[in-house]
């Protein structure tokens, strides 16, 4: 599957994913919701999570081929983002898209822990890196 594919299923896959963790939360209201979702699955948001998994070398070689694989593939940017974040975002997306099919416990750690470096950042209000 080529890059694009796997970050189209990764970014659904991850979205479900943060969207099960907020209703766990006890969040309820709909506008809440939404607000909170954003937080986690902003192409910012995926950004520092792919940039934190790499600087602390959490990923092995082959998920960092497949983040490189979805990285690569996109060329183009989003009207509110720049082009390197979007890259960043679809190589995330696509490395999730990966272990959903290969690895499902991994997948799920990844992004618990996403969720959880994003969690930190926004108490301390400065964490973006380690």
């Amino acid at each position: 599957m080529n890059g694009l594919a796997l970050a189209f299923l990764g970014d659904a896959y991850y979205e479900l994913f943060v969207r099960k963790y907020l209703i766990s939360e006890g969040i309820t209201k709909i506008h809440e919701l939404h607000q909170q979702k954003v937080k986690y699955t902003s192409s910012v948001a995926q950004t520092k999570i792919i940039t934190y998994f790499l600087s602390e070398n959490i990923l092995n070689a082959e998920e960092i081929t497949y983040f490189k694989k979805g990285r690569n593939s996109a060329h183009f940017g989003r009207k509110n983002v720049d082009v390197l974040t979007y890259q960043m975002a679809t190589g995330f997306e696509s490395l999730i898209g990966y272990l959903m099919h290969n690895d499902t416990n991994r997948c799920e750690y990844l992004m618990q822990l996403g969720i959880e470096f994003i969690k930190l950042g926004e108490k301390d209000g400065k964490r973006t890196t380690k």
